[in-house]
């Protein structure tokens, strides 16, 4: 059985009034999770940006060869 949880906040009831955070403990939060994030390398952001451009090479490659048949068979077709 589903329970429905929409319009309430995680962990607070939903007669409780919500309180707005500052600004201090939000920038503090943000640093706290940035803290937790594992950031590449050097070595894997190089390898990471050479494998998306190779893929991009190939779907524009792709793209551009489908296009090309499909307008050449278009002309044939009615022009």
């Amino acid at each position: 059985m589903a329970i429905d949880t929409r319009g309430e906040t995680a962990g607070k009831p939903s007669g409780e009034k919500k309180s707005r955070t500052s600004p201090a403990l939000f920038y503090r939060q943000v640093v706290n999770e940035l803290r937790k994030v594992i950031w590449p390398t050097r070595k894997d952001l190089i390898t990471y940006t050479t494998v998306v451009l190779v893929f991009v090479v190939i779907m524009v490659a792709i793209v551009y060869g489908l296009d090309t048949l499909f307008g050449e068979g278009v002309l044939r077709i009615f022009g």
